[in-house]
């Protein structure tokens, strides 16, 4: 179990590299929609992904923290566009092959994901089915001892880098939830292509693609974590993709703080600095206080995570309320700039327009709602 002092020197590692290797051409990576594939290369030289990933696949096996910690710096930094990439690819696509596939599916993948040179994406989302996953039309039918897979996802992070897709597709069209099934799709396998790198709001630098599947011929052996269990292994596996998301907001909302607070205490207005105006004083207090609470129950979250023990539920408030206060603190902050917050030159700009997704991608405010309301309320 690593000390805090340990995980806090791990931290300083990460944000020196950021601030080296990222922060100089971030803004050309916004202008061009797209970061270079050799960015997952560095980030895998200096060991910054899927670091809790066991060292026999060649990964540190190191505490889930250190994983949260890359996302929360970069979040942070305001990058969160990276911050969305990094964690499909540690935190998403690396435990469900970890915890779901074969020894040969690991061996084959998990080294490479370590490395960098294998970027996973997950195919989840499809034009007519976002959150009802029971509603997918991509389909796996089985030829012999093969499965030919038909379909098309959208809004797939890290889908022009992907090397490895975690695809959910049904194999019993008939059957429900019970007619999913999960497979790893290697992306140079026949009949694959990618589509746009498609065009955001916000998130400009991350690699948000199509993806299209015609005849895509895969063995049963790249099946994950057995046909027909693919509903129950995604609902099993979300709580960890929803707690990230959660710790990306808490840092993202720091970071946006911590910009904020140093430009207020710099700008003059009326003679004086904007920071000793009440209303400033008081908005800052207020979303300092609610960043506080949301950073005391994720870090709770994180310890259940550690023992096995993160419920849906828990997973879903802390997805829902780090969220919405994200998009709290972005529109509360840009008015503190004025109309300087309103320039692309100013980071807390950008920081308003990542900060949006975050209430939709994984699982919307209103699906979480949902989920809290069945579990209070028994149905």
């Amino acid at each position: 179990m690593l000390d805090q002092n340990e995980i806090e020197l791990f931290r300083d590692n990460v944000r020196k590299f950021l601030e080296k290797e990222v922060a100089p051409h971030y803004d050309q990576w916004e202008k061009e929609e797209k970061f270079p594939r050799e960015l997952w290369n560095q980030l895998g030289e200096n060991g910054f992904l899927c670091v809790d990933v066991p060292e026999a696949y060649g990964g540190f096996g190191a505490d889930f923290r250190l994983s949260a910690v890359i996302v929360e710096e970069a979040s942070r930094l305001g990058f969160g566009a990276l911050a969305s990439n990094l964690s499909v690819h540690s935190d998403i696509v690396a435990p469900y092959i970890l915890h779901l596939g074969t020894e040969e599916q690991k061996q084959a993948w998990l080294p490479k994901m370590v490395t960098g040179e294998a970027v996973g994406s997950i195919g989840m989302t499809e034009p007519g089915a976002g959150s009802d996953l029971q509603g997918m039309k991509t389909r796996a039918e089985k030829d012999g001892d093969h499965y030919v897979i038909n379909g098309q996802k959208t809004f797939i992070t890290n889908g022009q880098h992907s090397d490895v897709i975690v695809l959910a597709t049904k194999t019993d069209a008939n059957a429900g939830a019970k007619g999913v099934t999960l497979f790893t799709v290697d992306a140079t396998t026949a009949g694959f292509s990618r589509g746009r790198n498609l065009e955001k709001m916000g998130h400009h630098a991350a690699d948000t693609s199509e993806l299209f599947f015609q005849d895509v011929r895969v063995g049963a052996d790249q099946i994950l974590g057995g046909e027909g269990k693919g509903f129950f292994n995604l609902m099993n596996e979300l709580p960890r993709e929803r707690l990230i998301l959660a710790l990306s907001a808490v840092a993202a909302c720091e970071g946006m703080l911590e910009r904020t607070i140093e430009y207020v205490q710099e700008r003059q207005a009326f003679g004086q600095s904007v920071a000793k105006f009440q209303n400033t004083r008081f908005v800052l207090a207020n979303l300092h206080a609610m960043v506080e609470v949301n950073k005391a129950f994720t870090s709770q979250c994180i310890e259940q995570y550690g023992r096995g023990e993160l419920s849906t539920t828990n997973a879903s408030i802390a997805k829902l309320m780090t969220t919405e206060l994200q998009g709290k603190v972005a529109d509360q902050c840009l008015q503190l700039f004025g109309g300087y917050g309103y320039m692309k030159e100013y980071p807390i700009s950008r920081d308003y327009v990542d900060a949006r997704i975050q209430r939709i991608y994984g699982g919307t405010s209103e699906i979480m709602k949902e989920i809290i309301a069945r579990d209070i309320l028994g149905r």
